[in-house]
């Protein structure tokens, strides 16, 4: 199932590798690098920027970071981490699942996986817990702990990108980043 990446596009995917994981650090860093205090209760709606006014007097790039946060995540201080006093970008289980597809990326770039059924069970298996949980607190069943919403959102996360390799290396197999003889020229 699992064999050595050689594929000649692997400079490229890690390129976005490497981005990705820079966002990512970016979303740890930007609690730590404003100063105590400065971001609590962004709690909000998915979709709409709620906290613009706080978000936009923040220095750069921390005001990007959490300006998609913003927008991408409901933010609810209550299903949020902080550190040094600052609520993070998004909530626990949106960072948990941010983090987990820089690791399931870092492991496509040096492996390739297989689209198979064992791939397609363990989509089911790390999805199931987080679709579980999420709607039973979306029909107020009952309220998950921040290390729920983390244990559920990193697998799903970590299949997400190793998904993302996956799809990255048919694409590759159809030959588009591969130099033509013309392009040799």
């Amino acid at each position: 199932m699992i064999k050595r990446r050689l594929h000649p596009y692997k400079r490229l995917f890690f390129v976005f590798f490497l981005l990705y994981s820079t966002w990512v650090a970016l979303l740890i860093l930007a609690p730590v690098m404003l100063p105590a205090g400065t971001v609590s209760d962004l709690s909000g709606v998915v979709g709409y920027s709620d906290n613009s006014e706080l978000i936009n007097g923040l220095p750069f790039p921390w005001n990007v970071v959490y300006s998609a946060g913003d927008t991408l995540c409901h933010q609810r201080a209550e299903r949020s981490l902080s550190i040094n006093g600052n609520e993070m970008p998004f909530c626990a289980r949106c960072t948990a699942l941010w983090f987990g597809i820089a690791v399931g990326l870092g492991v496509m770039v040096f492996f390739t996986i297989e689209l198979d059924v064992r791939f397609f069970i363990a989509i089911i298996v790390s999805f199931v817990p987080l679709g579980v949980d999420g709607v039973g607190q979306l029909f107020g069943f009952w309220e998950s702990m921040n290390s729920i919403r983390i244990l559920t959102g990193l697998p799903a996360g970590i299949v997400c990108g190793i998904a993302l390799g996956i799809i990255f290396d048919e694409i590759g197999s159809f030959g588009i980043l591969k130099k033509t003889p013309s392009s040799e020229e």
